[in-house]
Parts: structure tokens; C-alpha cells; sequence
């Protein structure tokens, strides 16, 4: 038997105004997409701004269907929508943001699983690590310096 420790590390910030400019840029972005989410039945906003390496920003937010779960996360929506509009262009950062109807999101919230797995296959392809950086609607903020230390153990074309 061997027994291994996994090691991840992440920032933490008390609210917005402690983010590096670029940061705080991005993180607007993504507040601005999560307004105009579409989420009549979780009533929970999520909103995504990823920034490339060309200086580019490209927004994404949740999309739900009555035909529950044909809907999409607001990561995925952007993240392909980079690989779609910008193929071959690296990603640098990711901002997150969610918020709720129903109560206040007052703690960050990272990417789902399915998410992690769609924006790790990205990191993997690019060769270079991009930075995540979570809020929910107020207080703390984290941000990684890569989307792999999230996720450990990840799956990838390796595999196959």
C-alpha cells in the first residue's frame, strides 16, 4: 500500500475590492452575465467571464430548460463558446460569480463536476495553467492559480 498527499492551495479574498484590477475587471464581467442568466426554476444565477490570452473576454451564464437537465452551466457555456469563437487562443483566467432568488449567496461557489472536468480537458490541451477565481453574490472570494488543483485525479485523453 502507498499512501500519497494531494496539496492545493488558494487565495483567499474578504470581498471584491481586494482583487488585483485585472481580477476585479473579470469578476465584473461575470456579475454582469450572471444578471441575465436564465434560471426560472433553480432561481439560482450563476455567471462566467473567461479571459484570454488575445485580451479578449468571453461571457456565459446558466441557461435552464423545463426538459430538466438538458440546461447549461454558465462555465460551459463560455468555455465553448471561447473554443467555438476562438479556437487555439489560450485561456488565462476564470471568474465565477452565483447568486440566488431565494436567499443570499454569501459563500464562493466553484465550478460543478461536470464543469471541472469540460474546463480541465481545456487547461490539459493549452499546456499552461489558467487561474479560477469563485464569489457567490457577496463575501469571500477564492482564486487558484489553476483549475487542475481543483480537481485531482482528473480524467483526460490520456485514458483513452
Amino acid at each position: 500500500m502507498k499512501k500519497i498527499e494531494i496539496k492545493s492551495s488558494a487565495t483567499i479574498y474578504n470581498n471584491i475590492s481586494e482583487l488585483e484590477i485585472e481580477d476585479k475587471n473579470l469578476m465584473s464581467k461575470a456579475i454582469a452575465a450572471r444578471k441575465n442568466a436564465y434560471a426560472p426554476y433553480s432561481k439560482f444565477n450563476v455567471g462566467a467571464a473567461l479571459l484570454l490570452e488575445n485580451g479578449e473576454i468571453v461571457l456565459g451564464n446558466n441557461q435552464e430548460n423545463a426538459a430538466y437537465p438538458s440546461g447549461m452551466c454558465a462555465e460551459r457555456v463560455a468555455i465553448w463558446k471561447a473554443g467555438s469563437t476562438f479556437p487555439k487562443v489560450k485561456i488565462k483566467k476564470l471568474a465565477i460569480t452565483a447568486s440566488s432568488k431565494i436567499t443570499k449567496v454569501n459563500k464562493p461557489v466553484g465550478p460543478c463536476g461536470a464543469c471541472r472536468q469540460t474546463l480541465s480537458e481545456f487547461e490539459i490541451n493549452q499546456k499552461e495553467p489558467f487561474s479560477v477565481i469563485f464569489m457567490g453574490e457577496i463575501g469571500e472570494i477564492v482564486k487558484t492559480e489553476s483549475l487542475l488543483s481543483l480537481l485531482p485525479f482528473s480524467f483526460d485523453s490520456s485514458y483513452l
